[in-house]
Order: structure tokens, then C-alpha cells, then sequence
């Protein structure tokens, strides 16, 4: 929620505006991500954390799209203006964008229209606009695994990162394709108002929280045979005992693997190591047990498998960038108020700890 003086000098509390920008080409999946994770969060009162608006650069009126049909948009550029996020899904019909990493004129001057300190996402390669615009220089972004080594070649000044579902650097966050959408949208609805309200919206839309490892896993490589054993077992028995200690040779056991094999199968399926995937999940039950019950600091570092707070305060601080006192002030006081409220983490990648 945001806050906004009225003429009177009354303050009024307002959804927080998340403007979707559609580009000629646009694929409408991913148009459709943003009204689909962002209008379902509530408060208590039933009121809408968010608003959100579709707007083009040209005035109110159609917009093609890959598909065979086109698309009436409401608002034109002048809404930028008014966005508390600019979200820039994919388009196929970027031109000078995609082609030579330069804005048109008329995007330049759309785009000039938003306000400094305003945050901004880009879902697949949505994120040439963002580069373009001189928005990702010095910094890490990371887009499509097909698309990353040419959106490398030309724009160098960034720090690519192919192997992620998303990249969360403050106040700028881009996305991998087409469903790496999904999980940028419910990750800014979770850094904004905690897991329980993330968690909420993903099972309405029937998708994970939060998905195992990167896209990674998605780039086309020989597979496994689907005659061998997977690590689906050995990952259902760890979450179920993560209060205990875990060791490798434990997880390799359930799949009757060597710790050799074990380990090489799991990186293929999940996208990171069976390590990391522990650490992930021990930080997401934390966050969840923090945010949902009373349990004190030292209770909830031995339930997740922490063992001490001093432990679960590295991780957490490693994760998200604060410490386990901090997160539970923000999420249980109502959620954060502004941007001095959100745990600087979460510019993470895709939490690949």
C-alpha cells in the first residue's frame, strides 16, 4: 500500500500502482502475468494491495501482439507517470531495441515519463528496453537462456546471469521467459507483503511458491533416462525432517545412489546442488515460521535446521539482507510501508544461495 496526500492534506491510503507497458509484438501470456499475480493480494479490510494498469506508448488504442489477434489498450504513455512499478514484459517487435540496443523516440520519450525511485521489472526480453535505457549498466540482469549470450555481446557493461528465474537488484528486477514471469510477479508480491500473502496468490493461480533452482534445468542438454531413478524421493524426505541434520550421503541413500551420481542427477533436475536446494528451503520455512507464529528466534533456527540463531541469522542475512529480528518486525507489523521497510535482499537470484 501506498500513501497519498489529497488536496484536503488528508492522507489516504491507496494500492500500490504497478504499470504494465505493451509493446507492439507483445506475447499475451506474459502481458497477462502482472493482472493475473498482482490483482488477487488483499489486506485484512479486503482491499486491494495493488492496482494495475496497461499502458502503450502511443495514445489509448490497439496493440498488436505475436498472436492472431490484437489488443485494446486504455492508457497511453502519461500513466507511466503515475506508476509506483513499471513492469516490461516480451515483445518480438522491439526494432532498433532488440536489433541494435537503442531506444525509438517514441519509447525514449514514454519512458522519460517515469518517475525517478520508481522500481522496474522486465519479464524474458523485456529486459532490452530496461538496458537500453541505460538501466542495467554496472549490474546484474538476467533474461531468456536462448537470448542471454547475444543480450551479453551487446550490452557488456552487464553482469548476465543465465542460469537464474530472476534477479532481484533493488529497485530493478528482470526476469527469465515466459513463465519466469510467475515467479518475478509472486517474488514482488512476497518481498512487498511476506510469504503468506505470496503463498495465497500462488495457490489461486495454481502454481509453486517458489520453484526449485534456476532455468538451468530448462536449457535443452541430453536427459537423463526416464527408465532411472530421479531425486523426487530424496527431496520429499528432506523437507520432512529439515529440523534435523541432513547430509548428502543421507539425501543418496533414498535413491540407493552414490553421493557421486546423487549429486550430478539432482543439479540436473533442480538446476542447483543439493546443498543449496537445503539452504533454500531451511530460509523459506524460516521466513514462513517468522512471519506466521510467535516462536522465538533460537525455537525456529533448530526447527528449520539451522541449529543455532547465530546460524539461521548468517543465512537469513546472506539471503535476504536482514537479520530474523528485522524480517519478523517488517511482516508482522502489517506489512512494509515503503521502500525503507523491504529487506534489501531479496536482490538475490531467484534466492540461488
Amino acid at each position: 500500500m501506498s500513501l497519498r496526500q489529497e488536496p484536503a492534506g488528508s492522507a489516504v491510503i491507496r494500492p500500490h500502482r504497478v504499470v504494465v507497458l505493451a509493446l507492439d509484438g507483445l506475447l499475451p501470456f506474459e502481458l497477462g502475468i502482472p493482472h493475473r499475480i498482482f490483482g488477487r493480494p488483499r489486506d485484512a479490510q479486503g482491499r486491494h494491495l495493488y492496482e494495475v494498469v496497461t499502458c502503450s506508448v502511443r495514445p489509448p488504442g490497439p496493440v498488436e501482439t505475436d498472436a492472431d489477434f490484437a489488443i485494446h489498450v486504455p492508457h497511453g504513455p502519461e500513466a507511466l507517470a503515475t506508476a509506483d512499478t513499471v513492469i516490461v514484459p516480451a515483445s518480438y517487435e522491439l526494432g532498433p531495441v532488440y536489433e541494435e540496443g537503442r531506444l525509438t523516440d517514441e519509447l525514449s520519450a514514454a519512458l522519460a515519463r517515469v518517475r525517478p525511485g520508481t522500481r522496474l521489472a522486465s519479464i524474458c526480453t523485456g529486459v532490452y528496453v530496461l538496458a537500453a535505457a541505460g538501466h542495467l549498466d554496472g549490474r546484474p540482469a538476467t533474461t531468456h537462456w536462448a537470448d542471454a549470450e547475444r543480450f551479453q555481446r551487446m550490452f557488456p557493461r552487464i553482469e548476465v546471469d543465465a542460469d537464474v528465474l530472476f534477479i532481484d537488484d533493488g529497485d530493478v528486477l528482470t526476469s527469465a521467459g515466459v513463465a519466469a514471469g510467475i515467479d518475478l510477479c509472486l517474488h514482488i508480491v512476497r518481498r512487498d507483503h511476506g510469504t503468506a500473502v505470496a503463498n495465497d496468490v500462488a495457490r489461486r493461480t495454481v502454481v509453486p511458491p517458489h520453484r526449485d533452482g534456476g532455468q538451468a534445468q530448462y536449457i535443452h542438454r541430453p536427459v537423463p533416462d526416464p527408465q532411472l531413478a530421479t531425486t523426487t524421493a530424496a527431496r520429499a524426505w528432506a523437507l520432512g525432517r529439515l529440523h534435523e541434520p541432513i547430509q548428502l550421503r543421507d539425501m543418496a541413500e533414498q535413491e540407493a545412489m552414490s553421493v557421486r551420481t546423487f549429486t550430478r542427477r539432482f543439479r540436473e533436475e533442480v538446476g542447483v546442488s543439493p546443498g543449496q536446494w537445503l539452504t533454500q528451503q531451511r530460509v523459506e520455512r524460516a521466513r514462513h515460521l517468522l512471519e506466521s507464529t510467535d516462536l522465538s528466534v533460537d525455537r525456529i533456527s533448530r526447527d528449520v535446521g539451522f541449529g543455532t540463531p547465530q546460524s539461521m541469522r548468517q543465512h537469513l542475512q546472506a539471503a535476504l539482507g536482514v537479520t530474523p529480528t528485522a524480517y519478523r518486525r517488517t511482516f508482522r507489523a502489517g506489512g512494509p510501508s515503503g521502500d525503507e521497510a523491504v529487506p534489501r535482499q531479496d536482490r538475490d537470484r531467484g534466492l540461488r544461495l
